[in-house]
């Protein structure tokens, strides 16, 4: 299987993709968006987003649907508990993130907010702030509901949830959101942290992280 993926270091949604590569222990090649003409990637990906996997010539864009479908050609280890109902749980969790928390948070959105209707920077860190403690306040509720806590998210392996997590903590430590209001979330990320897998696709640890990483949210 030749697996190449377009990302950028700190694209959230490329580091999911890094993380389930690297669980899965599959080799990929890592392309730095920013290498790329932008016209030049949108014949790749129409919609002009990251990540986009290419998969035996194959083009796969959206970080849920790469996500799942190497859960489905390359089904162990797998990325969910056995249980069905954790199962569920896990997926959940995965998509408060990616159709709640991220959307709401994207650059794009932000860079609107300020071209289009003057904000300032300061305000849009604000509205950044508000949706993410928003966000964290739902996760932890739903990490405290476990019926039985396990050191992962729902499982005693790490899986789907916790490569949906880790990224957006990072964002959350980055832009100052105080994440020891959110023990159990916290305790995760930093056990994933300890983990190959997620220290492999930390963004510090890809070809074009810069030597410090920037604040403003570009």
């Amino acid at each position: 299987m030749e697996l190449k993926l377009y990302s950028r270091y700190r694209n959230s949604a490329g580091q999911r993709v890094r993380i389930a590569l690297n669980l899965k222990g599959l080799t990929y090649e890592y392309v730095p968006i920013g290498d790329i003409d932008p016209d030049q990637y949108r014949t790749l990906n129409p919609q002009g987003l990251i990540p986009t996997l290419t998969m035996d010539g194959t083009v796969l864009t959206q970080s849920t649907a790469i996500i799942e479908l190497l859960e489905e050609l390359v089904p162990s280890p797998t990325l969910l508990p056995d249980d069905p109902k954790l199962r569920a749980h896990a997926r959940s969790f995965a998509q408060a993130i990616a159709c709640e928390i991220h959307p709401v948070n994207n650059h794009r959105v932000r860079d609107h907010l300020e071209t289009e209707h003057g904000w300032s920077n300061d305000a849009t860190m604000t509205w950044y702030r508000h949706w993410l403690a928003v966000g964290f306040n739902d996760l932890e509720a739903m990490l405290e509901r476990r019926a039985n806590p396990t050191p992962y998210c729902f499982s005693d392996n790490p899986g789907l949830a916790d490569l949906y997590l880790v990224p957006q903590v990072f964002n959350a430590r980055l832009f100052g959101l105080d994440m020891s209001r959110y023990p159990l979330a916290d305790a995760i990320d930093r056990l994933c942290a300890k983990h190959p897998a997620f220290q492999a696709a930390a963004p510090k640890n890809q070809p074009d992280c810069p030597d410090e990483l920037p604040t403003d949210g570009r």
